[in-house]
């Protein structure tokens, strides 16, 4: 038996705005409102609407079960100009089917620098998910699936029951991705991306180039079916942009994704499953060690789509050395603004990687370079900071 274990990202940033050097001492206006109002806007409308209903449908007429994590920032933004979309979100939750993973509030890297700051992002996550789902998630996803064994530890004793990865080949080896593993010296769950069946939908499935190309629903369920006495369990991971906004509804998205799930269980072998279902139903068959930092970005699948360069390095340690200062303050906003600049899209704006995965980063980047992107993120942090000296020699 084989089951199929959607899982889908939600997450907007707060992006900046040009922020210069004149502005630092002047202006606390560090986020580009107006662009991050569209971008919410526009994807509503491509991704987030048409896709919720297309699943609410399915589940009403079909075994169809899919988990999400959502980040704080992208609630947030959905509360303030699109309350129908987390609606529509909620509408999905209450069926039952659909499952809600936790993770850092600010969809942050906090896990590679500060442990203590990692736990109170993911609690104040945990507290939101009750606030507007009431659910308390069981199952942990770090942003972009960054993963090791000293993290599954770190969530096992936060109290989840299993933890997503990356099913990177240079840590699988011989060994497949379809099946429940334990983390090593943890008795927390793992799952582990299938990226080639997931990669087929996210990033292949509009190109025209690929041997594949076009992928129907009936074929990727005959490869899903493939799966039966070499697995239990396939994981499709993916950016829940893929539907529309990645992949836009003129590439067919949406039809296959309308006819998969009855596709898929034509075999009655096969069924869809949450992921606390697939950890609550499959053993794990053995333990995976993962010392290293893993995560679902580029043909490397390590963190240099964040951490590759010296301006990436020196925004993410100029965040890190003002912790305590920013703490010591206790001033709510001055805290939420060093939080938002923790959003892991502000380092992936600086990468310099423009070889296979180049086009990947160019889309998502809002900048015309990433060196400007460094620029107005580190004139931010030079303000912020200003500001959080001043708040402590106030506060004595």
């Amino acid at each position: 038996m084989v089951s199929v274990c959607f899982y889908f990202q939600v997450h907007q940033p707060y992006r900046l705005r040009n922020y210069s050097v004149f502005d630092i001492g002047k202006s606390h206006d560090y986020f580009d409102e107006a662009r991050n109002r569209k971008e919410i806007l526009k994807i509503s409308e491509k991704c987030y609407l048409p896709a919720n209903k297309m699943l609410l449908e399915h589940i009403k007429k079909s075994n169809l079960k899919v988990s999400f994590s959502f980040s704080g920032v992208v609630l947030e933004q959905f509360e303030q100009i699109r309350p129908e979309v987390l609606d529509s979100f909620a509408e999905l939750i209450d069926t039952g089917a659909v499952e809600v993973l936790d993770e850092t509030y600010y969809h942050s890297l906090a896990f590679i620098y500060s442990k203590n700051e990692f736990k109170r992002q993911t609690m104040l996550h945990r507290k939101k998910m009750r606030e507007l789902f009431g659910v308390t998630p069981r199952v942990f996803r770090n942003t972009e699936l960054i993963y090791n064994n000293e993290l599954a530890a770190l969530a096992s004793d936060m109290g989840y029951k299993g933890i997503l990865a990356e099913g990177a080949d240079h840590v699988l080896g011989w060994r497949s991705p379809n099946f429940v593993y334990t983390a090593k010296d943890s008795d927390i769950s793992l799952l582990l991306k299938n990226y080639r069946l997931s990669d087929d939908i996210a990033f292949r499935f509009s190109d025209r180039g690929w041997s594949e190309w076009p992928l129907t629903a009936e074929k990727f369920a005959s490869w899903v079916n493939a799966t039966n006495g070499n697995g239990n369990v396939v994981n499709l991971f993916m950016d829940y942009e893929t539907f529309g906004e990645h992949q836009w509804a003129d590439t067919g998205i949406f039809n296959f994704m309308k006819h998969l799930p009855k596709e898929v269980q034509k075999n009655p072998d096969n069924d869809f499953k949450t992921p606390s279902e697939v950890i609550r139903d499959y053993s794990p068959v053995a333990e995976l060690d993962m010392p290293n930092l893993v995560s679902w970005a580029d043909i490397e699948r390590d963190l240099s789509a964040w951490t590759g360069n010296k301006m990436q390095q020196a925004a993410i340690r100029q965040i890190n050395i003002v912790e305590k200062e920013i703490l010591r303050t206790r001033n709510r906003k001055l805290i939420e603004d060093w939080r938002k600049l923790q959003i892991s899209d502000h380092f992936y704006y600086m990468c310099t990687k423009w070889f296979s995965d180049g086009d990947v980063h160019k889309y998502f980047n809002p900048y015309d370079s990433p060196y400007e992107a460094f620029i107005s993120f580190m004139n931010v942090a030079n303000d912020l900071r200003m500001r959080a000296r001043k708040k402590v020699i106030a506060y004595g």
